[in-house]
């Protein structure tokens, strides 16, 4: 009897050690992947949107806050809960200054703006080494933003220099999914830099005219006119950067790929990887659809792998692309298509499969802060392809794909 009573004590002493040891292993590990964790959710900082140009932006709060915490590392930031939050980044195309605007029907609002260091700005505001360069915490406007005239609710206007990155927070403690009015302006130090919209705007980036080029003209696809577009280019030695134009010669001095990513208010952006050879002229034309009822947006960059719904590591990219557009979009409704390639008559399993795809990318812009009610979902089996006898491998791929129609 005695024996059983202490034997019983040792298992209960054992199984409260192995407890405290499984509690303790789940806290490590649950910290470490906090720190080493990526989320795109527009409520966490990495899932900010990108503030492509200047203008009027309706974005919705997701009524919940995001996978991690932000700001953690901000002992001065504990008012600012992030329970229901937005996080937008912009780039500097130009000096300029920044001012705006922030509202929403009903509640308050808070925020916070953080300016890029040395590294990345998420990774900054992470680690608490990220400046605030400016500080609204006080729940008391549904109203708040920068200007030349500040006062409790408006902060003085914030200058900056080109190229360079804030991240922006926006937080109410109202578990509502209002929606957020941002007149967003930036103007430049420099009125030189300003140019109106329609009009040629060149950025030369030669030592003369005559030096060879790769020439990138950016064109509206109705209406073949120029558009001053936000250009991103990646793969130039001293020259990716963030450009503002619709023309842009650039100096090849060694073959490369180049990623080019296009943005402009009004249009579908548009992404090209395009193989440049060194010391040749050459020119190529990036064609904007502007977002209009009826108009569609063919994503070919969304790949899965054959005969599932998953997606291909490279997809990444392109599927967060698709979310700041309908996070920076907030009125507009889209119905989201999915395509399959197959040379046999439309099947039962391949129906299926587009509708798993289409449906695969409504679960990745819901998970990331967009509203459901948006968006709609169908299959189109092999019904629609776009090479229906395809010769080539690339012709293919482009049967399978996915495209965004608004509604």
């Amino acid at each position: 009897m005695i024996f059983d009573f202490f034997s019983m004590i040792i298992i209960l002493f054992m199984n409260k050690v192995l407890l405290t040891l499984l509690i303790f292993f789940f806290c490590e590990n649950f910290i470490f992947s906090q720190e080493n964790f990526v989320s795109d959710v527009i409520s966490d900082c990495d899932g900010g949107m990108n503030i492509i140009e200047p203008g009027t932006f309706s974005i919705q709060f997701t009524g919940q806050g995001g996978l991690i915490k932000d700001i953690l590392e901000y002992p001065s930031l504990v008012s600012v809960s992030e329970k229901n939050s937005i996080w937008c980044t912009f780039i500097a195309p130009f000096a300029g200054v920044v001012k705006l605007k922030a509202s929403i029907p009903i509640g308050s609002i808070q925020m916070v703006i953080f300016e890029q260091g040395e590294g990345d700005v998420c990774d900054e505001i992470h680690r608490g080494v990220a400046d605030i360069k400016r500080l609204i915490t006080a729940l008391k406007s549904s109203e708040i933003g920068l200007n030349n005239t500040p006062n409790a609710d408006q902060l003085y206007s914030l200058e900056l220099k080109e190229g360079q990155k804030i991240s922006i927070l926006f937080n109410t403690v109202e578990k509502s999914k209002e929606k957020l009015k941002l007149v967003f302006d930036f103007t430049p130090l420099n009125t030189g830099d300003l140019k109106s919209k329609g009009e040629t705007k060149i950025v030369d980036l030669r030592e003369d005219e005559y030096s060879p080029s790769f020439h990138v003209v950016v064109r509206d696809a109705s209406t073949g006119y120029p558009v001053v577009a936000n250009l991103t280019v990646l793969g130039i030695k001293n020259s990716s950067a963030l450009y503002m134009g619709s023309e842009f010669y650039f100096v090849i001095i060694r073959n490369c790929k180049l990623t080019i990513k296009c943005d402009a208010k009004g249009y579908f952006f548009a992404d090209r990887i395009e193989n440049v050879t060194a010391n040749i002229e050459s020119e190529f034309t990036i064609w904007l659809e502007p977002v209009q009822q009826g108009k569609s947006l063919q994503i070919e960059e969304i790949e899965f792998h054959p005969g599932t719904s998953d997606f291909t590591p490279t997809s990444e990219a392109k599927l967060k692309r698709l979310k700041d557009f309908m996070a920076l979009n907030s009125e507009v409704k889209i119905e989201i298509q999915g395509h399959v390639f197959s040379l046999e008559d439309n099947s039962f399993l391949g129906q299926r499969l587009s509708e798993a795809r289409a449906k695969r990318v409504f679960n990745y812009l819901v998970d990331n802060g967009i509203n459901k009610d948006r968006m709609t979902t169908i299959g189109f089996g092999n019904t629609k392809p776009i090479y229906p006898k395809p010769k080539l491998s690339y012709e293919e791929q482009m049967n399978r794909r996915v495209e965004i129609k608004v509604l």
